[in-house]
């Protein structure tokens, strides 16, 4: 797993809140073209003025694959702004600080991860790359289609979570429970 923790004060009884209430989240994957891609557009999306996401990549391609921006885009979603981007940046002093990380792919999961300040609270939340995908074009937009379905599906979970009222230890927990969903 890349990090543990994160940084939370106690609070009602021994809940865990982020007196800020606002959460930043990365996603990361190996390339940063496909699935970090269109998990930062569904929760920037879906968790406009409490989440702000971000994706980078632990080598990357330098281009979002144009079959996850039209995915997004297919979706409603705005692809604006949306660039392939080291996991570097995020590591930098004067990057946004962290609540939350999770890899979408097998790859970056494995990888020695940067440092991340404030410790945030990590899970592994792996899907097949669609970009790997070899076929007709039909079967590749499917290979697409899916990984968003199950990316949009984590995501909406994850925007369900209690965060004010779940202890870090329940919290962690639910948290690889949805990467297991």
């Amino acid at each position: 797993m890349l990090c543990a923790g994160m940084l939370w004060r106690r609070e009602n009884g021994g809940a865990m809140t982020n007196p800020t209430a606002h959460y930043n989240v990365l996603f990361l994957c190996t390339g940063n073209s496909a699935r970090s891609i269109m998990a930062e557009a569904i929760l920037n999306h879906k968790g406009r003025g409490i989440f702000t996401a971000y994706s980078a990549g632990s080598h990357p391609s330098g281009a979002p694959r144009p079959e996850a921006l039209d995915q997004i885009a297919s979706a409603g979603i705005s692809t604006e702004g949306l660039r392939s981007k080291s996991w570097d940046e995020f590591a930098a002093p004067s990057a946004p600080v962290m609540n939350f990380v999770f890899t979408v792919c097998d790859n970056a999961a494995n990888e020695v991860c940067p440092y991340w300040p404030g410790q945030p609270m990590t899970a592994h939340w792996g899907i097949p790359d669609p970009a790997a995908v070899k076929g007709t074009p039909e079967e590749i937009a499917r290979a697409f289609r899916d990984a968003f379905t199950i990316l949009d599906r984590r995501i909406s979970l994850f925007l369900a979570l209690p965060l004010a009222t779940l202890g870090q230890l329940a919290l962690q927990r639910e948290l690889k429970q949805i990467g297991r969903s």
